[in-house]
């Protein structure tokens, strides 16, 4: 079996402010294998920004920092690597493509430009051979009449036009990772199958692999090969994205799965708020919120990722073998009791 393209394991990330030590990311691990699509999934504030920001390093420092963990790309220990190292490897073989196009774009240069630029960034061609490869980049997202429109303002195009260009600036190093954070949210349900189409067909061109974040569980469902469940910075679950719709394992999945329409009689909002931070729950992140949980799920620490099945693992001790997991797995969600909410 070939290494991962991307290893990340025991990923902590922290930031201070004025409140505390803010745990965003803490003990994360997952793997990203060449040409498949990884999806972490989880509620605002789970830590899934804030772990694929890591992975470059991207973080501003401070109040940020990297404090445990090991970040392996192809090989090499991105923690490791100097600055200039790690110019070479952001942009160019990992990509970006984030939630607001509009901010990625300068509004007072042409698109064509800003591509052109993009290209010259990371290989030495000259000026004219930028603009041809430019026009190329955006006729092949999907930009009608390309030698045109390179040079017309990002005002004059709509939000997923922007998004294409965006795109066609991630793809200007002929990346190996694709890191895209919540690209479509902003954008409307047409456009947004337009632009997940486009994705995979340049995924299934390259051989690139995505690191595909959102919380939109339909869209994981579309494009995800596996997934990554986070909580409170926190891995509850991984798995293929067949056994993470068919046999959700964790309690907090399967409450993230009855959120969705078409999964069950009625809508079923997750009760309780999500974790403190700064001042986060002992034993399991989840287990205020948790229908299933006992006192041991409050006394002993985050359990570890336990096997499900082969390709499942789940952050429960009714995975241990001491335990019955059928009082979880394929549970219906029930209410949380009122004492912990």
């Amino acid at each position: 079996m070939t290494d991962p393209l991307l290893s990340v394991s025991g990923l902590r990330t922290t930031f201070e402010t004025s409140r505390g030590t803010v745990k965003a990311v803490d003990g994360v691990s997952f793997d990203v294998n060449r040409g498949e699509t990884v999806c972490l999934v989880g509620e605002s504030g789970s830590g899934k920004t804030v772990a694929c920001e890591s992975i470059t390093r991207l973080i501003p420092t401070p109040p940020g920092e990297i404090t445990d963990g090991r970040i392996v790309f192809d090989g090499e220990d991105v923690r490791d690597c100097s600055s200039s190292e790690l110019r070479e490897i952001r942009g160019d073989r990992i990509a970006y493509v984030f939630q607001n196009p509009q901010n990625a774009l300068d509004p007072v240069y042409s698109v064509g430009r800003q591509v052109a630029e993009s290209v010259r960034y990371h290989r030495d061609v000259s000026k004219s051979a930028a603009r041809r490869r430019a026009v190329e980049l955006l006729d092949r997202v999907g930009i009608p009449k390309a030698e045109v429109r390179a040079d017309d303002y990002p005002h004059e195009f709509s939000g997923g036009m922007r998004q294409r260009v965006v795109i066609a600036m991630a793809l200007a190093g002929e990346p190996d990772l694709l890191i895209a954070d919540e690209p479509t949210t902003a954008l409307d349900v047409t456009i947004e199958a337009q632009i997940l189409e486009l994705l995979a067909d340049l995924q299934d061109e390259r051989d690139m692999a995505i690191l595909f974040v959102t919380h939109d569980l339909g869209v994981v469902a579309q494009i995800a090969d596996r997934v990554v469940v986070l909580y409170a910075g926190k891995v509850m679950e991984r798995g293929s994205v067949h056994d993470i719709f068919d046999h959700p394992a964790h309690p907090y999945t399967q409450a993230l799965l009855a959120c969705l329409p078409g999964r069950g009689a009625s809508l079923q909002p997750i009760g309780g708020s999500m974790a403190d931070p700064v001042s986060p729950p002992s034993g399991c992140r989840f287990h205020p919120r948790c229908p299933h949980a006992t006192d041991d799920c409050e006394r002993s620490g985050q359990p570890p990722l336990q096997g499900v099945t082969d390709s499942q693992h789940a952050s429960c001790i009714f995975y241990r073998e001491d335990r019955d997991s059928s009082v979880v797995l394929g549970a219906d969600p029930e209410p949380i009791p009122e004492e912990r909410q």
